[in-house]
């Protein structure tokens, strides 16, 4: 892998817009891997601000506070509205949100009125299209969301009390038009017994699944198709699991770069081979946390990490610095 430093004093947040790195919560401050400055807003916002997501159109951008409450909309640049989730348990967990545009509309995914309920917000008008009263959310605590890459799924990365981490998937054009379909996921969740730590989607339907050290819950006799420090495939839509991969150790926040391969954030950054487990590359010299978790209030620092989608880059806020991780 290939690693590139930017210095960046004062940097707060980060978020991909194309090539560049943009740090909206300090008035836009833009920075090119090329080298290039800029500033794209006209606003700072208070330092509570440590994480931000961009819509896939670059107009919209979300502001919060990765284990507290508060959340600002912008518009290019400039506040719509506050947005909050409830307190319960958030000082524990990774604030859940993803942009999503349907048919044209633009939706924050969070929520809005308790823990277990996803919903969808529209963002010009702040409506929020899912809080219907048929709503009953199962018992779920909703983290790391993610958008599959056309904007067919969502996932959610979270926890179950006990804490044990799961995945949950939905159809998002299915739930707008029935959002009691965001209460339960039963159809669309992985069948394993074992803990699942970490997910993310390789194509529009296929996810990949790492399944933590616990032991899994299946009894002794049972199959378990994803046995605990495995990794293993998914196919949202036919429900195949592929054959399942020991990897070495433990493994963090996982991002796709092909069929093959994927980043995992572990300790340190890795490229890891789906198909045998293995560690084809890594740089033990940059700190990226021991999350492996969407809780996180335990461990002493976790910096902020956005993806490229696009390009499979990584980008890594390392204090007043910031590191990008390319692919050879």
């Amino acid at each position: 892998m290939r690693h590139q430093t930017i210095e960046a004093v004062g940097l707060q947040t980060i978020a991909w817009r194309g090539d560049a790195i943009v740090d909206w919560a300090c008035a836009g401050q833009f920075y090119g891997l090329d080298g290039a400055r800029g500033q794209l807003g006209h606003q700072d916002f208070t330092a509570d601000y440590n994480r931000a997501l961009t819509s896939a159109d670059g107009q919209y951008v979300f502001l919060y506070q990765v284990l507290g409450t508060k959340g600002l909309l912008l518009k290019n640049g400039e506040v719509l509205r506050e947005i909050n989730r409830s307190d319960y348990q958030a000082q524990v967990y990774e604030y859940p949100a993803a942009f999503v545009t349907i048919d044209g509309i633009t939706y924050l995914v969070h929520c809005p009125v308790q823990y277990c309920q996803l919903d969808f917000e529209e963002v010009e008008s702040g409506e929020i299209v899912t809080n219907t009263p048929a709503r009953s959310p199962s018992d779920f605590f909703h983290s790391r969301l993610e958008i599959s890459p056309e904007g067919t799924f969502l996932m959610s990365k979270g926890w179950y009390w006990h804490p044990w981490d799961g995945v949950q998937v939905f159809d998002n054009r299915a739930c707008l038009r029935n959002p009691q379909l965001l209460d339960t996921c039963e159809e669309m969740r992985p069948d394993v017994g074992s803990e699942v730590s970490s997910a993310c989607f390789i194509t529009e339907s296929t996810i990949l699944l790492v399944a933590s050290t616990e032991e899994s819950m299946r009894d002794e006799d049972e199959e378990e198709t994803l046995p605990p420090g495995h990794l293993a495939t998914w196919d949202v839509s036919t429900k195949v699991f592929s054959s399942a991969i020991a990897i070495p150790g433990i493994a963090g926040n996982v991002f796709p770069i092909d069929a093959e391969r994927a980043w995992d954030l572990y300790g340190y950054p890795k490229i890891i081979n789906l198909k045998t487990g293995e560690v084809m590359d890594k740089l033990e010299s940059l700190d990226t946390s021991q999350q492996c978790s969407s809780i996180i209030h335990h461990l002493s620092e976790v910096p902020a990490i956005a993806f490229n989608s696009q390009t499979k880059r990584i980008a890594v806020k390392n204090g007043d610095q910031l590191v990008v991780l390319s692919v050879e």
